[in-house]
């Protein structure tokens, strides 16, 4: 990648996003309230990325991309005149991001892409801010950005085609993954991230278990399949059947909390009771299944081994 990329708000999340497009071979300005933090905020960069490299995190030869590829600017204006794509990374309130976003707007070229790194605010309110507004959409890195890999892409109604393709291109020439979702409350990351936790307190608060025991419930049976397998996936394997079953049983305490799904009620009536039908959610053929458990059982034995291998986190 050889574009010019200005990003806007570089501390911790900005820093990050910086140093992953400047190893893929951005050339990246940075920008923030002063040149004086910016500057300071460049030499961190830098610093972390050198010990990321000594920890075998980041690639022999990042430390020297990123003092290349990485400049601090005097200003915003600075930043982002010429740039392809400026990502805005500025604290979550409104309020400074529109002033910030009208700022870069004065200063960039018609053309350029602008993302936001927002996790919750509407991007069609973020847009009021915004000239040209179909070239502006939510580009959501996630804590820690350099070694998360998936992104959430959010446009809002009036984004176009093309700055949704050009944004995802750019995202994906780091080596990370794109999800293109719709402008709601919480997008996808956080309305799930956020209906687990919820359910997580609910049980500590009705003293079923200890923090502690429902971490490592979660760690170890159903957050184990996660970095393979996303909910729909999982459920076809289990059967949608079974998910039907369960609900119900749920159901008995929690008539409301777990009302069945009207999506997964359809599918049953259909006969779609995931992989043992061969459709379900995803439609995986009947053929391609004992292809599917081999990887799933390859999968965990390897994530176990891992686990293993790095030793429990230092939560203690």
């Amino acid at each position: 990648m050889t574009r010019a990329v200005a990003i806007i708000g570089s501390g911790y999340m900005g820093g990050g996003i910086a140093q992953v497009l400047a190893i893929a071979g951005a050339q990246v300005k940075i920008a923030d309230v002063s040149f004086e933090v910016t500057e300071r905020n460049r030499q961190r960069i830098v610093e972390e990325a050198r010990q990321f490299v000594a920890d075998g995190l980041f690639p022999e030869g990042a430390v020297e991309l990123i003092e290349r590829n990485v400049t601090a600017a005097a200003s915003i204006e600075e930043a982002v005149e010429g740039a392809d794509f400026i990502e805005e990374a500025v604290p979550e309130v409104l309020e400074i991001k529109h002033e910030t976003l009208r700022r870069i707007c004065a200063a960039a070229k018609p053309e350029a892409i602008i993302g936001s790194n927002t996790s919750t605010i509407s991007i069609a309110a973020l847009a009021q801010a915004v000239t040209h507004p179909a070239r502006f959409l939510g580009v959501h890195f996630s804590n820690p950005s350099p070694f998360i890999p998936g992104v959430e892409i959010i446009p809002h109604a009036g984004t176009s085609s093309d700055a949704i393709d050009e944004a995802c291109a750019i995202v994906r020439s780091t080596g990370k993954e794109t999800a293109t979702v719709k402008d709601v409350t919480g997008f996808v990351l956080n309305r799930l991230q956020y209906a687990l936790f919820h359910e997580a307190t609910q049980l500590l608060e009705e003293g079923v278990a200890t923090a502690e025991e429902i971490d490592t419930l979660v760690r170890t049976t159903f957050g184990f399949r996660l970095p393979f397998f996303g909910p729909f996936a999982i459920a076809d394997m289990a059967g949608l059947d079974v998910y039907n079953f369960c609900y119900k049983s749920l159901q008995s305490d929690f008539p409301d909390r777990f009302a069945t799904p009207k999506v997964l009620s359809d599918l049953i009536q259909q006969g779609k009771l995931g992989t043992k039908s061969g459709a379900g959610f995803l439609n995986v053929p009947a053929e391609r299944i004992p292809e599917l458990i081999a990887y799933r059982n390859k999968a965990y034995v390897k994530m176990k081994q891992l686990l293993e291998e790095l030793g429990p986190a230092p939560l203690d």
